[in-house]
């Protein structure tokens, strides 16, 4: 399935300007043969946008969910986006995945929290594996933070995802881990990991940019610069399926061995 990651900041503080930057990334994607396009974590409003983020969260079946698959089903490409959601008084840090007919997928909480802004703006979620199958690949949803605990993204491998796509705000100094730690999570996994990021200065916060598409084999199919970008990549169930029988991480794991990590 054709991949594509949109990395850009939108306009942040307006929901309209980020869905017309989606749109057109949407329509890019998809008039170059993407079954898929991924948005950063926060996308829809932005990041570094304080209270705002309280006021601009919506339920996970609100309006933007469904302009979202408005736009799926116009361009005919299912769409990963980051946003905050609300649920009574809580706000979560989520991403939606909608696919090419509109329906919404999976619905994704960040489990780990970055930091004392995150912390203060944001209640964790519970639910370490989320998945939808899409196109013939099994898709996870992991955001930031959440993909530098092993643990985590080990579980998307024990429960069969194929793909698991992670919206991002990685901000400096630690862009090593787009350039260092998503690859190896994809090959110690046998996955391969969409990692999408925010890009430029926002607020106290400088994104890093470097969203990539690493495959079982720990190679980065796709590496995106510093600047606004859309790139594309494949991610291959026959090539997955190969890498899987030959790599053989998973089928010598010893669990007993590892009591003690819980």
């Amino acid at each position: 399935m054709r991949t594509a990651l949109l990395q850009s900041s939108g306009r942040p503080g307006s929901v309209v300007e980020n869905l017309k930057v989606l749109d057109e990334a949407a329509g890019r994607a998809a008039a170059a043969g993407a079954g898929l396009v991924a948005a950063p974590e926060m996308f829809l409003t932005g990041y570094a946008i304080g209270d705002d983020i309280a006021r601009l969260a919506e339920p996970a079946d609100g309006d933007w969910a469904d302009a979202i698959a408005e736009i799926a089903t116009r361009h005919g490409v299912a769409v990963v986006y980051g946003y905050p959601e609300r649920q009574g008084e809580r706000v979560y840090n989520s991403a939606q995945l909608v696919s090419a007919d509109g329906t919404r997928l999976a619905n994704y909480r960040k489990t780990h929290l970055f930091g004392c802004f995150e912390r203060d703006h944001f209640t964790p979620g519970e639910q370490p594996v989320v998945q939808a199958d899409l196109n013939g690949l099994r898709v996870g949803l992991m955001i930031c933070y959440d993909v530098e605990f092993p643990e985590n993204v080990r579980a998307h491998a024990l429960a069969g995802t194929d793909l698991l796509v992670v919206p991002t705000a990685q901000m400096h100094p630690f862009q090593f881990v787009a350039e260092s730690v998503v690859p190896v999570r994809a090959f110690e996994n046998q996955m391969y990991v969409a990692y999408v990021n925010r890009v430029g200065q926002e607020g106290e916060f400088e994104f890093v940019g470097l969203s990539t598409l690493a495959g079982p084999d720990g190679i980065a199919r796709t590496r995106a610069g510093r600047g606004e970008e859309l790139v594309l990549a494949d991610a291959d169930p026959d090539f997955l399926a190969a890498s899987r029988e030959a790599n053989p991480y998973l089928k010598d794991r010893r669990p007993g061995l590892y009591g003690s990590l819980v």
